[in-house]
């Protein structure tokens, strides 16, 4: 059977941010594959209660930014983001979420080993979670 990450479960949507194609004056969507890890993206990216009209949507990672990278506090953030997909990724099903702290850059990536439910195509995701600062300013 020939792998095919654009079936119509996977569904379409705008990406985020929202770009447009001006010749034909429409939105360029996002298909498959690229449409689940843009969701991903959102989920993570969003903080709970951020969305008045879905206060629940999200994942809740901002109270641990200030917070140090302690075996419990990584746990604690790993359990949060796995709680956000199953609650807001029907698409996947997560197998597995691991970390790695980088101390001296101030960031943590998490690794999200997930499978597409209507392909069981397996595939990694990583999230990078850190905050930039505001060094790059236009004056």
């Amino acid at each position: 059977m020939e792998q095919n990450d654009n079936l119509p479960f996977l569904g379409k949507g705008w990406g985020f941010p929202p770009t447009f194609n001006w010749e034909t004056n429409t939105v360029n969507m996002l298909e498959g594959l690229e449409d689940v890890k843009s969701s991903l993206d959102i989920i993570l990216k969003t903080i709970t209660g951020e969305r008045v009209m879905q206060p629940t949507f999200g994942c809740n990672l901002q109270p641990f930014v200030f917070e140090s990278m302690n075996v419990p506090t990584i746990a604690l953030m790993e359990r949060t983001i796995m709680e956000a997909l199953i609650n807001h990724e029907p698409r996947i099903i997560v197998e597995k979420i691991s970390s790695e702290v980088f101390q001296l850059e101030g960031k943590v990536e998490f690794t999200v080993e997930y499978r597409v439910i209507i392909t069981n195509t397996r595939y990694n995701y990583v999230f990078p979670f850190y905050i930039e600062e505001a060094t790059n300013l236009v004056r």
